[in-house]
């Protein structure tokens, strides 16, 4: 028996994006003090931009804009991975730590882009935008 979705807190990707909020703001506790608006705050804002734009986009009316906010949260993913290697580049986290927070943020990208084939399948197929370069060589 399937489960209803009645909001966004239904979204398994909800709940493991506000996982991965709660497993950044405890990595960055152990940050220098100097990083709290550096480093760790970005950190954290793209953490939690993740679950955010899921929720935002869940709300919204048209597939085109949950698929939108999808997107972000998946570039917000990415953003926050970088920012790991830069924390373990700097000292601030050990490899363990890297490993533990990469395998979580692998786990969420991977239902990231699950529900964005599902949002693409449902919005049906969407219409190639022209190859800027096309542009380019038609100029000249």
């Amino acid at each position: 028996m399937e489960t209803q979705i009645k909001s966004f807190r239904d979204l398994r990707v909800w709940q493991a994006g506000m996982d991965l909020v709660e497993q950044v703001y405890r990595l960055t506790q152990s940050f220098p003090r100097h990083e709290v608006y550096g480093l760790a705050g970005q950190m954290q804002r793209a953490a939690v931009s993740i679950p955010s734009n899921i929720a935002e986009g869940h709300t919204r009316e048209h597939s085109r804009e949950y698929f939108h906010h999808v997107s972000m949260a998946q570039a917000s993913l990415a953003e926050l991975e970088t920012q790991l290697e830069i924390a373990v580049r700097l000292g601030y986290l050990s490899l363990g730590e890297l490993n533990e927070a990469l395998a979580a943020v692998r786990s969420l990208g991977k239902q990231l882009y699950a529900l964005r084939n599902a949002l693409t399948d449902k919005a049906g197929p969407r219409p190639l935008a022209p190859d800027p370069l096309d542009e380019v060589s038609q100029c000249k």
